[in-house]
């Protein structure tokens, strides 16, 4: 399979997708968010495949959604279409028969945070800036990213988390129990192939097997979360504050909210 945005190597029985849009440190325009629910959907019949790593080029995991793309007068980014792929990627991402890795440095923020939480292991440098920060303009987590804070941290800590948009590095994350484990700058996509190759000399196919007892009984309200992310998603990029956000985030100042 080849893509514009990502790419994907197999090696045996592991896998490696790596966002690949650098120049954009990984932001997600609608063409990236339909290729990675293509990339995890083609993945679901890639029978060989027992550990997938996900990573991202260049100075990011994901900058999260492209807020550059949103603002495009030539060719604006419909949120209906978008939210569709959006919750195919989550919900293929979440099923996958498979053990999920994410490496993360540099950035992984919005939508790229909900895909690094939706992996089964999460390893970060100790610099990476995670934040659920859809608040800064105005919108929701999409991309499950409410279903994964509430298995990770639970509902109060989930809402905290999302309201105040807070950016954590990987310490901060770790004693939350949003990630699994911190490594220095630089090394944690080494750590994460040394955990891969250890899931590989292992019992893995029991250990698929427990996640697929453990994911499958969550799976309806996964897809009743995605359904309600959508419809909320979709009424917030009508909104005035979300106008409000994105237009100041573009001119680089603080954005003045009515709560409208």
């Amino acid at each position: 399979m080849t893509y514009e945005t990502l790419t994907i190597e197999k090696t045996g029985r592991l896998a490696t997708l790596t966002l690949n849009r650098p120049h954009s440190m990984n932001a997600m325009n609608a063409i990236m968010m339909k290729e990675i629910a293509e990339a995890l959907e083609w993945l679901h019949e890639e029978e060989t495949v027992q550990v997938l790593l996900i990573k991202g080029e260049g100075r990011a995991f994901s900058a999260g959604g492209d807020i550059k793309a949103m603002l495009d007068p030539n060719s604006p980014m419909d949120i209906d279409t978008v939210m569709v792929d959006v919750s195919r990627l989550a919900k293929a991402l979440y099923t996958l028969p498979m053990i999920t890795i994410a490496s993360v440095h540099g950035a992984a923020a919005g939508l790229g945070f909900s895909l690094v939480l939706g992996c089964d292991v999460v390893i970060a440098e100790e610099n990476s800036k995670l934040a659920m920060n859809f608040i800064g303009i105005g919108l929701v987590p999409d991309g499950a990213g409410h279903f994964f804070l509430k298995e990770r941290i639970g509902i109060p800590k989930a809402k905290q988390l999302i309201w105040s948009g807070k950016v954590l590095n990987g310490h901060d994350a770790l004693a939350l129990g949003l990630i699994d484990e911190v490594t220095a700058e630089g090394r944690a996509f080494e750590r994460a192939e040394d955990i891969a190759a250890k899931f590989l000399a292992s019992p893995v196919k029991a250990m698929i097997a427990s996640k697929n007892i453990l994911h499958t009984q969550n799976v309806h309200e996964l897809e009743s979360i995605l359904a309600l992310e959508s419809s909320s998603q979709s009424a917030m990029r009508r909104s005035e504050d979300h106008l409000e956000g994105i237009q100041a985030f573009v001119e680089k100042r603080k954005p003045h909210y009515k709560g409208e």
